[in-house]
């Protein structure tokens, strides 16, 4: 038999790998696993173990009811779970998608390695993204390092480029069938059911076409709502992509790109998860003041567009993608406290986390990124609520004592902190 490893790819359609699987001559068993490695850093309610939980039982009563197959769950160390697969079963190939971040690379190369030694085939496919790895570079063959020049690259060659939506519908039967397959429940694993849940995306002819008008208010509930699907492959690239195409949004298009730039950005330079792209900003002198990284965490800084920021992702797991930028520079700029710092805490909350484009967009507001805004380019939050919450109808739903004497006052002042941190930035440039 094979085996399909689902990760990151947790649909049964349009899926690449498990199609290729699919269509091979042995019967195929899907598995996924519940990596301790993950598990172990994470808090016990997480809302995306509940997520990932909950899809795979879904996938798993589908196969079970219409083909008489299902799913296999382990929870443990991948490798060791492939070590015990291959004394239970006689295994022809191990079939999965790519991953491209520096853990996944390191571990797959370790079963790639066992799985050889057992001549046991392992074979991956691109399914994450529409291009991977070095498939759009200059014409010297180095990384785009600017966004727009990769974007344009990214559309020359989009065009022949075959959008093939993968149907599986007719071959789903190929799973291996009566068998009895481990199941695991939360509890099997260590955790306990969210209160937070990840809600349904949103890819509607009306929210595409109205993207670019409504994309920058967090007031108006407009947003897609896709990143935590197209993050952990419950809706799959190539329709999205094919959607953005139909609707001729070329907005909604190049926020699809950027998640790719900055995927090719950690495939490149892995470094840049722990160390500035650009090295000199490791110089900085960080305060890292842990009260007011409190403050912040728990949006009690005196600033309501921050503060609504911090306590919609406490309560939800998500922030818009506005505000994402309002907050960052405010951590890094304002209280100078290391975007590393901030970085791990998004990695926490976010249902949507990514890895790449989360280091991407923190070493963007900090300055030290590629394509990064420049350093002295910091975020007035309040001119920032002017502009995009006039009515405070953002601040309202998630300040409600903002205008109140319980409400605390600014805990810096915009024009000394600004201050602060351009001399701080530049005692470490110019050294």
């Amino acid at each position: 038999m094979n085996v399909f490893w689902f990760r990151r790819d947790l649909r049964l359609d349009d899926n690449k790998g498990f199609y290729k699987a699919l269509n091979g001559k042995f019967p195929v068993l899907p598995i996924f696993i519940f990596d301790t490695e993950i598990l172990e850093q994470l808090p016990k309610d997480d809302a995306r173990v509940t997520f990932i939980h909950d899809t795979i039982q879904t996938m798993h009563q589908k196969l079970q009811e219409v083909y008489g197959s299902g799913m296999a769950t382990f929870y443990g160390k991948p490798l060791e779970i492939f070590k015990k697969l291959t004394e239970d079963f006689e295994i022809q190939n191990v079939i999965t998608n790519r991953d491209y971040e520096p853990y996944a690379i390191k571990r797959d190369a370790e079963i790639e390695n066992y799985l050889s030694k057992k001549n046991i085939g392992f074979y991956t496919f691109k399914d994450h993204v529409i291009f991977e790895k070095d498939e759009v570079e200059k014409e010297d063959g180095t990384p785009y390092l600017v966004y727009t020049p990769y974007m344009k690259k990214w559309k020359e060659r989009f065009k022949n480029y075959d959008l093939k939506i993968f149907d599986t519908s007719s071959l789903l039967n190929k799973c291996l069938k009566n068998r009895s397959f481990p199941s695991l429940t939360l509890a099997d694993i260590g955790f306990k059911r969210s209160k937070i849940q990840v809600p349904d995306f949103n890819i509607s002819q009306t929210t595409i076409q109205n993207y670019q008008e409504t994309r920058n208010f967090p007031g108006i509930d407009q947003t897609s709502k896709l990143s935590p699907h197209l993050r952990f492959g419950t809706v799959g690239i190539r329709q999205v992509i094919e959607k953005a195409i139909a609707e001729k949004n070329e907005t909604f298009w190049n926020e699809l790109i950027w998640r790719e730039f900055f995927m090719q950005i950690l495939w490149h330079f892995p470094e840049t998860q722990h160390r500035a792209f650009k090295k000199v900003y490791d110089r900085i002198e960080w305060r890292n003041n842990e009260e007011e990284f409190e403050k912040w965490k728990s949006g009690h800084t005196g600033y309501p567009l921050v503060d609504a920021g911090m306590r919609q992702l406490n309560e939800t797991g998500w922030m818009h993608n506005r505000v994402r930028m309002v907050v960052g520079s405010f951590l890094c700029k304002h209280l100078l406290i290391d975007w590393r710092l901030g970085e791990a805490y998004f990695a926490e909350k976010l249902l949507d986390y990514e890895m790449a484009s989360n280091v991407g967009n923190w070493q963007w507001v900090a300055g030290s990124g590629v394509d990064a805004a420049p350093y002295f380019r910091v975020f007035n939050p309040t001119t920032q609520l002017e502009k995009f919450d006039k009515n405070y109808t953002y601040i309202k739903k998630w300040v409600p004592e903002f205008g109140t004497k319980n409400y605390p006052p600014e805990m810096v002042n915009h024009k000394k902190a600004r201050e602060r941190a351009l001399k701080a930035y530049k005692i470490a440039l110019d050294s």
